[in-house]
């Protein structure tokens, strides 16, 4: 009987295994991935999702983590007793391994069914017909400098005093911000809400995130612990995963074209003060003063952000949060961005190629 409990364990395991190889080979065809997944499969996914999720008072996807990593330390916990008791054996080891496949498995396949498939997607560039390509130092000195004229010229409508509104407020504004858009842009439609507040925000300050997106409740949880300039931007971005954007660049340029359609004036400034620091670390690289003077260029209150920033930067600087970047940054290059996290950057060549096909910001 343990003999056939454990054959049909496997037979279990190479059935998950079979599905996961399919969905590979799928994810190898990006014209079929849109087509059929993204703009047909997913939007039903995602929308079931969010409607399950989004009249939630807290983060689920949070409180699933939280059980998750409770369950991993149990089982830890259990290995490391039995180790000390030498109840070790050949069979225990076994179960074991086809346990932990069979886990591994079934998380590669609700990640991939319910969202992660997207990052194989033609995306945003076959929706807008726009050609990121490699540009010149010339083009980005130019997009900073619109970009400094956009970030200015919307911080001084705030004003000194300005007081942000609370981040329910602002979640309703974002979605408001992608209605606005999608009257121009009909896929950035987005729908049935469902964005939260992370549980874990002030953990996040030394771990460096700002947001993120959980596939497996369909929300979007944003870090409201940070400046608040900060949050209007990162939660257009983390909306634009919702929308099946896989990728930190198409969900940073989906986030700035909602954000740009916003009527607050505290969205417009969130997205160019955000994409602006893109722009200007990158051109630091090839033109370290030219990009000082840009700082210079800056209006004074778009400065004192950045000073305000900085020092929330440097008080939660810690030895952990660079090892936690790089393995995020290895988990991208494992989901179709071979440039980690400077796919975060990317942004730049897609707002590059926008201002040449439309002439704007």
């Amino acid at each position: 009987m343990k003999s056939k409990g454990k054959n049909g364990s496997w037979k279990k395991v190479l059935i998950l295994f079979s599905l996961a190889i399919i969905i590979k080979i799928f994810s190898l065809f990006p014209y079929l991935v849109e087509e059929w997944y993204s703009l047909k499969i997913y939007p039903l996914i995602s929308i079931s999702l969010r409607w399950l999720t989004g009249w939630l008072p807290f983060s689920l996807g949070d409180v699933l983590y939280a059980i998750a990593s409770l369950w991993i330390l149990i089982r830890i916990y259990k290995i490391l007793k039995a180790v000390f008791k030498r109840e070790v054996t050949k069979q225990s080891i076994g179960n074991f391994f086809i346990r932990t496949l069979s886990i591994v498995l079934w998380i590669y396949l609700l990640f991939n069914l319910l969202w992660g498939i997207n990052y194989e997607r033609l995306g945003i560039a076959y929706q807008l017909k726009l050609e990121p390509t490699e540009y010149t130092t010339a083009e980005l000195k130019d997009l900073t400098v619109s970009l400094i004229q956009k970030a200015s010229s919307e911080r001084v409508k705030l004003g000194n005093s300005y007081t942000y509104p609370s981040s329910k407020e602002i979640f309703r504004e974002a979605k408001e911000a992608y209605d606005t858009a999608s009257v121009k842009y009909s896929f950035l439609r987005h729908g049935v809400p469902s964005i939260k507040s992370s549980l874990y925000g002030q953990l996040g300050n030394y771990l460096g995130f700002l947001g993120y997106y959980s596939p497996f409740s369909g929300e979007a949880q944003i870090n409201t612990t940070v400046p608040e300039f900060l949050i209007p931007y990162t939660t257009c971005h983390e909306m634009g995963h919702q929308l099946g954007y896989g990728t930190e660049d198409e969900a940073n340029f989906s986030g700035y074209l909602a954000a740009k359609s916003s009527s607050e004036a505290s969205f417009r400034y969130s997205a160019y003060f955000d994409l602006f620091l893109y722009a200007n670390r990158e051109l630091y690289s090839r033109d370290s003063v030219t990009a000082k003077q840009n700082y210079k260029s800056l209006d004074t209150l778009v400065r004192k952000d950045i000073a305000t920033y900085r020092k929330f930067l440097e008080t939660h600087q810690n030895p952990i949060e660079p090892y936690i970047t790089e393995l995020y940054g290895k988990y991208l290059q494992a989901n179709n961005q071979p440039n980690g996290m400077d796919t975060y950057d990317e942004v730049i060549g897609w707002l590059i190629a926008y201002q040449k096909k439309y002439g704007e910001l």
